[in-house]
């Protein structure tokens, strides 16, 4: 905090208010209400996740339970109904809180049950979208880009209007949440949010309308043992048009379910293809690792070695071969994190002829 301008005390300007409580809207209120919250569930008999710090595991015998903080919103889930009801008046008595059973809704996201799986669906989340780019009574689109023509950003004029360009497309990145089929599309449009033009914007719009005809579309996930983890990745060689930079993509499956996918343009040049597709072999091994750790601090352990499936068999190579060439000194730090992984068991690097 700071005395605002016009308002300094001249004998003591560097003088604030004394907080007693944490206001809302302040910088720091985030931190100081996650740290309240985090110290008493510690106090209960929780763990902080190492994985990801809005996670909380607790684990006393057979009990389990795995609670999950957004800001204020909570999701609980435990192993018996008793200690679900016990950690709730242990919650309540601190926290005013609210019971609104299970989980149908969280964050937009809307959830819905069945015997053996759940769907996540963001319906009227898009619906809102398409009804701010007043597409509402558009025909819709069967894909959701168009794969002759790269957007360029030279291509087309000026749009009138960045800010409600800017919108759409910060918007529909909150929808690759439950809609990986666009997440590629999605990430195409961003990279021109600096400055849109015409041909973007008629992209972005081509996106809605894949979605106005898929909107009943989300992700499933259903109850399957969690046994192995499977990834793919693949990657275009200096595919931007622009900056000739690769654009490399991964999903990785826990057993029958989509967990995890991405779709990013490399921060860096590749001299070749195979330079290319490792970099996007490095990228999902990073995620593997990330989700394997976060299995094991659930309790959840992955014993078998997680396979990552590519289509380059350059790549492939790389991943065992001890011998380094002059041409793969500068993706030395990529090179010798999958290996590592490799060596040690935990990841197997796979040609798709293999599959």
């Amino acid at each position: 905090m700071h005395q605002p301008l016009g308002f300094r005390d001249p004998k003591y300007p560097d003088h604030v208010c004394l907080l007693q409580k944490s206001l809302y809207g302040l910088k720091q209120a985030p931190r100081a209400w996650y740290q309240r919250f985090a110290n008493f569930v510690i106090k209960i008999g929780f763990s902080n996740s190492i994985s990801d710090s809005s996670l909380f595991v607790y684990k006393q015998g057979s009990d389990m339970a795995y609670l999950l903080l957004y800001v204020d919103d909570i999701v609980l889930i435990t192993s018996s109904d008793k200690l679900q009801a016990s950690i709730m008046s242990q919650l309540s008595s601190e926290f005013a809180m609210k019971d609104l059973g299970p989980l149908h809704y969280f964050l937009g996201i809307s959830v819905t049950h069945s015997p053996w799986s759940l769907f996540l669906s963001q319906r009227k989340y898009a619906s809102e979208i398409i009804d701010k780019a007043g597409l509402s009574s558009c025909n819709s689109a069967t894909t959701p880009v168009d794969t002759k023509q790269k957007l360029s950003i030279s291509s087309g004029s000026a749009y009138h209007d960045p800010t409600e360009y800017r919108r759409l497309a910060g918007a529909l990145q909150y929808l690759t949440l439950t809609r990986p089929d666009i997440s590629y599309a999605v990430q195409q449009v961003c990279l021109f949010m600096h400055n849109p033009k015409t041909t973007h914007m008629a992209a972005l719009k081509r996106i809605l309308r894949y979605v106005k005809g898929t909107i009943e579309f989300g992700l499933t996930l259903l109850a399957s043992p969690l046994s192995q983890l499977v990834s793919y990745t693949d990657a275009d060689w200096a595919g931007c048009p622009d900056t000739h930079r690769s654009t490399s993509g991964y999903c990785v499956f826990l057993g029958d379910n989509l967990v995890s996918w991405s779709a990013k343009r490399q921060p860096t040049l590749s001299r070749s293809s195979a330079e290319a597709e490792y970099r996007g072999v490095a990228n999902v091994v990073s995620e593997t690792c990330w989700i394997r750790n976060l299995l094991l601090e659930l309790g959840c352990p992955i014993q078998k070695s997680s396979l990552v499936y590519c289509d380059n068999i350059n790549a492939v190579y790389l991943t065992g071969n001890p011998v380094q060439h002059h041409r793969t000194k500068h993706v030395k730090m990529d090179i010798h994190f999958v290996r590592e992984r490799v060596a040690k068991g935990e990841v197997r690097v796979l040609s798709l002829s293999n599959r």
